[in-house]
């Protein structure tokens, strides 16, 4: 499935343009006195001026090309588009993620990586985390790490594991990786299972418009409102029923 072309934020910013229009109409007609003739109709050439500029801004970022996954590649970062540079709660580190759901998923997966697998950032340790890269700097979309250029994928640690090279993990945080990933229900998948391992690597699974994400997105957010519950309680990864859960997302 391929995006719509008109991005969220641009309806977004429609309805923004509605109300706020609707509120000065109001305001006007309180401040009027009774006596007044009856109010102009509403113009709407600012909204459409507002929508213009937002729609060519968005074809300005547009690639016309899609990552491996579905999602439309983007030219830039906090440019007003889909990707932005987003806080890791909890870890003191940021990254450059597709807002929305795709951001909550994975933000999800780097907490719970720096909590019970591997520390990240600490000791002034550099660039921790990758997320968002430049069409520019993919040279295959046919490989899972395109999504990074979508904003769809995170790479932990880049230099530490390199593509095609397995084991950089012991069993036991496999283990918990795998329960990270039963955590998703699938929906991001991890590159130490590709047929060429890239162990650093995580990625949406999902195609744009997939209902799982929003299930899955909808599940943590609601964790966070939780105590005891989510990223940064540390579950036992090996009692029988997580791990039963975990095997069946390989």
């Amino acid at each position: 499935m391929i995006n719509s072309g008109i991005t969220r934020r641009v309806t977004l910013m429609a309805a923004a343009g509605v109300t706020a229009a609707a509120g000065l109409t109001t305001a006007g007609l309180l401040a009027t006195p009774a006596a007044a003739a009856a109010p102009k109709p509403l113009r709407n050439d600012e909204l459409k001026e507002a929508l213009r500029r937002a729609e060519a801004r968005h074809r300005r970022l547009r690639t016309g090309r899609q990552s491996v996954n579905g999602w439309d590649m983007q030219k830039a970062a906090d440019a007003d588009g889909d990707i932005v540079t987003t806080s890791v709660a909890g870890t003191g580190l940021t990254v450059r993620l597709r807002s929305g759901d795709t951001e909550t998923v994975l933000t999800h997966v780097v907490r719970r990586f720096h909590y019970e697998v591997d520390a990240l950032g600490v000791d002034g340790e550099p660039a921790p985390l990758e997320g968002w890269v430049a069409p520019s700097a993919v040279r295959d979309s046919r490989r899972p790490e395109s999504n990074q250029a979508s904003g769809t994928a995170v790479v932990i640690r880049p230099g530490s594991y390199p593509p095609g090279v397995p084991d950089g993990f012991t069993e036991a945080q496999r283990l918990v990786i795998r329960d990270v990933l039963a955590d998703t229900e699938g929906v991001v998948r991890w590159g130490g299972d590709d047929r060429r391992p890239y162990e650093g690597l995580f990625y949406l699974d999902a195609p744009p418009g997939d209902a799982r994400l929003a299930r899955v997105a909808a599940r943590i957010r609601g964790w966070g409102e939780r105590p005891g519950a989510g990223a940064g309680v540390v579950p036992d990864v090996t009692a029988p029923a997580r791990r039963r859960k975990a095997a069946r997302y390989r």
